[in-house]
C-alpha cells in the first residue's frame, strides 16, 4: 500500500498543479504517514502531522481537491514537515 501512498503525494507536487486528487485517497495516505484528521461539519480538515497544522477546504460536491489555493497550501505544508515523495 504504500507505493499508492507515495505515487498519491507525487501527484500533490505535480507540476501543474493538479486539480483531481481524490480527498479520501489523500486522506488515508496522510494518516499512513502519521498525520492525524479531523473533518468538521463545515467540510473542513484539520491536519496534524509533527505539530504543525493545516486546515483545508474540503470539496462539496465529489470526492476531489480541485481548488488549486489549497492543494498550494497541502503542498507548502508537507514541505515543512518533510514529507515529500523524495523525503519518502
Amino acid at each position: 500500500m504504500s507505493h499508492k501512498h507515495k505515487v498519491l503525494l507525487e501527484k500533490v507536487f505535480a507540476h501543474p498543479i493538479a486539480t483531481n486528487i481524490d480527498w479520501k485517497k489523500l486522506a488515508a495516505a496522510l494518516e499512513h504517514y502519521g498525520a492525524a484528521i479531523d473533518v468538521s461539519n463545515a467540510n473542513r480538515a484539520h491536519i496534524v502531522i509533527k505539530d504543525q497544522e493545516l486546515t483545508l477546504g474540503l470539496p462539496h460536491h465529489g470526492h476531489e481537491l480541485a481548488n488549486k489555493e489549497e492543494v498550494t497550501k497541502l503542498r507548502h505544508f508537507l514541505e515543512a514537515v518533510d514529507l515529500t515523495p523524495k523525503d519518502l
